[in-house]
């Protein structure tokens, strides 16, 4: 430890160093009690918080065990660390079952947490970033404290009426700093004071008032329209600012404080409590960056969570508010293109709606798993994951590195070190990992090209049905182009197939002159070839499965192919199908043959053979399509010489119902013969979401969609997939299909009647995943299987539904004799736990290791 050395030899501290140009770091993001333990002094605080192997407990990560791993971190080509809370926080939650491990339950804003060392631990690490050209990246809080108090009947009017101290909780009762310790209604003083807004849980997240008043999740909401509020959180976190050097801050739940209050809490002119950014230039740091939580996520085509994730970055005028926001859509529509299997059309989109929303796309930034959601091999595949990674390295914006995703972790918040919980009993710090060594690949290739990191990309292409090429150019704009060398300024192409079989990107529009090389850069699986622009700037490429790549223009000009082919193609029935059709065109005389390639799927083309006169043609199989929104692309290639334009169609399906049956009310009590109950949080209640009502089938050929009717669908965590508090997981049996498992993974129980599945999906508020049975255990989910289902709620009817594609259905040509199994419980980083007892968010009414089913359809099959 060189900066404890240095230290304790009276050198002095590196604390404060300029700001950085943030368009070019990478930051990686840890949970300090999961990384590293470097002090096992510091670990057991004797409040019962401390359990190494216990998700809910303490596991010793500390300060001084992330200093020890910054080579590590190094490795990977992060430029700085973004750790979560340090400071000192309340241990349990009043119930005892829940530990602040996380750091978000504050109960001093100005002292470290014990568990995480000490002050001059802080420092030294503060020192060891800055000596090696880091940035320290501090996550903060000013929403709430800890769960202090709650309310049993609570009165607008009277804010004393139903207030509930939690005496019990540890290590203090209350907040111990000033003015935060005002937190009893009860006493005149204290109200009159008006440190926090005294409400309940919030219940109703679309209620503006709600939102931005009352309580999340029981934790004290604070008066931050308060003028004392705000200058006791200025002069809190200014602290951590002055006396250890901290580069910048994340701002947790950011959407729950009115956008207006980061305008005083950047730039207030207190000559005893300044604005951060006053704070930060008195050190030398000009530049110095705030970022926020702002948990939004829009659908395909639309983007209201955007813009008001936005109006924290920029006001009405123009004004600014914070520097930078976490880019929430960006995440949700990488995860659909690299992990569900959504159209990469969808994910083209919104990188072009995030240019045009956001004032500075560049100071977004951007992640692909955290903490708070699930990891992305949870659901994903390996090669998925590299692909979303490396598209989050080409694309505007400050990459963030979630710690372990370079070791393939699965569990959102799992251990680093061998005595920490989800580790697998053994250190995970291996840079010989393929994923280590893939993200080293990729931020070098970030740091040497900077148009990935301040350019700004323009889509060319995006295969908008199905998975499949899509495809962006980065180029320089405005000034600091003129700045840059000719050969500096040359564009940047970046490619992906998201598909698991050879795709076809058809005749891209480069924008180059013909007979321009394309140097190839990086690929997922190696350097590609480079590339030469055809006539017209048309470039053809065959692109292997899950494949990611990545060339740029040279001023070095090759012979472009010479196209004496020409193709030409035509739909029968027009632009709107309602079944298989014909197609037909003509070729240049003496080709051979051609391909007719639709929605760019090599490995069902279908061969095509012309006649003398250069005539063909050939009928398309639709019953893969099934959604008659999507548009559907069909081209005709003669590879290695030419393809047609395009021809766009739709395709719109006849779904039939071949299975409607009601499940009774009020039995969403566990298996049969169990009495399970519901968490004792007020969250679930009366409103019994996991008690399934009814089920739905729906076939389009190979396509299955399923209606899921429940007693209450519910929103009080405002979760993107529109329902929460239940988690779905169905069993589906192929038929005629060999193979199969009778496990039901993570839920400690097996199929019943007999029944083997294929395929499994698990979808709750955060979550949709597609797993097969290969690999499958009571540990394992399976293999992630794409394209994942659609969904979509209707709150008027209380039903959930799920569509399927015939392309994750084996491409059956029917589903007779397929076999469902429906069940609910809940999830939240893993299915929930149960007990004897049910408690806040845990089940009871069973044995720990019993069966995770809630309520439950029986085996279902179709007629």
């Amino acid at each position: 430890m060189a900066a404890a050395s240095a230290w304790a030899a009276g050198a002095p501290l590196q604390l404060h160093a300029p700001s950085p140009d943030w368009r070019d770091q990478v930051l990686y993001f840890v949970m300090t009690d999961r990384f590293a333990d470097g002090d096992p002094a510091n670990n057991d605080q004797g409040a019962g918080e401390y359990k190494p192997g216990d998700r809910t407990r303490y596991q010793g990560g500390d300060l001084r065990g992330l200093q020890q791993r910054l080579a590590y971190i190094r490795g990977l080509g992060a430029t700085g660390v973004w750790i979560t809370p340090p400071v000192a926080n309340q241990w349990l939650d009043p119930a005892g079952h829940y530990t602040s491990y996380h750091g978000y339950w504050a109960e001093n804003f100005k002292r470290l947490d014990p568990h995480l060392g000490t002050l001059d631990d802080y420092k030294a690490l503060s020192h060891a970033l800055h000596s090696q050209g880091m940035v320290l990246v501090q996550d903060i809080v000013v929403n709430h404290t800890g769960n202090f108090f709650g309310y049993s009947g609570w009165q607008r009017s009277d804010p004393a009426l139903g207030y509930t101290p939690n005496t019990h909780t540890r290590p203090v009762p209350r907040p111990s700093q000033p003015p935060f310790d005002q937190n009893d209604p009860r006493d005149p003083a204290h109200r009159a004071a008006g440190i926090y807004h005294w409400t309940p849980d919030i219940t109703d997240y679309t209620d503006p008032e709600q939102e931005r008043r009352f309580q999340m999740g029981g934790l004290d909401d604070l008066a931050t329209d308060n003028p004392v509020v705000r200058r006791a959180l200025r002069e809190s976190y200014g602290h951590w600012v002055r006396e250890v050097g901290v580069d910048a801050f994340r701002v947790d739940t950011a959407f729950y404080v009115a956008p207006e209050y980061f305008t005083d809490f950047m730039r207030a002119r207190d000559p005893l409590a300044p604005g951060l950014a006053e704070v930060a230039r008195r050190t030398g740091r000009r530049d110095f960056f705030v970022f926020g939580e702002g948990f939004g996520i829009d659908r395909p085509g639309q983007d209201a969570q955007a813009r008001k994730i936005e109006s924290y970055v920029r006001g009405p005028r123009g004004e600014p508010r914070l520097p930078g926001m976490l880019n929430f859509p960006l995440y949700g529509a990488l995860g659909d293109a690299f992990a569900r299997g959504r159209p990469p059309a969808e994910l083209g989109d919104r990188i072009t709606r995030m240019l045009k929303v956001h004032s500075d796309p560049h100071r977004m930034v951007s992640f692909i798993d955290n903490h708070d959601v699930d990891r992305f091999l949870a659901g994903g595949s390996v090669a998925g994951l590299k692909q979303a990674l490396l598209a989050m390295m080409t694309l505007p914006g400050v990459p963030v590195l979630y710690y372990g995703t370079e070791q393939g972790f699965t569990e959102p918040r799992a251990s680093m070190f061998a005595a920490g919980w989800g580790s697998g009993g053994r250190d995970r710090y291996d840079t010989e990992a393929p994923l280590y060594r893939a993200i080293a690949e990729m931020t070098q290739l970030r740091r040497t090209h900077r148009v990935l990191s301040r350019g700004w990309p323009t889509v060319l292409h995006g295969n908008a049905a199905t998975p499949g090429a899509l495809a962006w150019r980065m180029d320089w704009r405005g000034p600091e182009a003129q700045r840059r060398k000719p050969a500096e300024r040359q564009p940047v192409f970046v490619v992906f197939n998201t598909a698991e079989s050879d795709t076809l990107l058809p005749a891209l529009a480069t924008g180059l002159p013909a007979g321009t090389v394309l140097e190839g850069l990086h690929g997922l699986e190696g350097r590609p070839a480079d590339a030469v622009v055809g006539a017209g700037g048309l470039l053809t490429l065959r692109l292997p499965p899950r494949s990611g790549q990545v060339w740029r223009a040279t001023a070095r000009r090759a012979a472009p192919a010479v196209v004496a082919t020409r193709v030409q193609l035509a739909l029968a029935g027009g632009a709107v199908q309602r079944g298989d059709f014909e197609v037909s065109g003509t070729v240049s005389p003496a080709v051979p043959r051609l391909q007719l390639v639709v929605d760019g799927d090599l490995a069902r083309a279908l061969e095509v053979q012309p006649d003398a006169s250069g005539r063909w043609q050939a009928r398309v199989d639709t019953a893969a399509m099934v959604d008659p929104a999507t548009e559907h692309s069909v081209v005709a290639w003669a590879e290695g010489q030419a393809v047609s334009a395009p021809r766009s169609f739709r395709v719109e399906r006849m779904w039939q119902t071949v299975l409607d049956q009601p499940d009774p009310a009020g039995d969403d009590t566990g298996p049969p013969g169990a009495a399970y109950t519901y968490p004792t949080d007020p969250g679930w209640g009366e409103n019994r979401q996991m008690d399934l009502r009814r089920v739905r089938v729906e076939t389009a050929g190979g396509a299955l969609r399923l209606h899921l009717g429940l007693h209450r669908i519910t929103t009080p965590w405002s979760p993107p997939n529109g329902f929460d508090h239940v988690n779905f997981t169905v069993y589906i049996e192929l038929p005629g299909v060999p193979g199969g498992a009778t496990v039901m993974p993570l839920q400690n129980a097996s199929l019943p009647g007999g029944m083997r599945w294929h395929l499994r999906l698990r979808a709750g508020g955060w979550s949709n995943a597609l797993h097969g049975a290969e690999g499958a255990s009571a540990t394992n989910e399976g293999t992630p299987v794409t394209p994942s289902a659609t969904l979509a709620v209707d709150r008027a009817s209380n039903t959930v539904s799920f569509t399927l594609p015939a392309a994750a259905l084996g491409r059956l040509p029917s589903l007779r004799g397929a076999r469902i199994y429906v069940t609910t419980w809940d999830y939240d980083g893993g299915y929930r736990a149960l007990g004897p007892e049910p408690r806040a968010y845990a089940m009871g009414g069973g044995r720990e290791d019993g069966p995770r089913v809630m309520d439950e359809s029986g085996v279902l099959t179709l007629p």
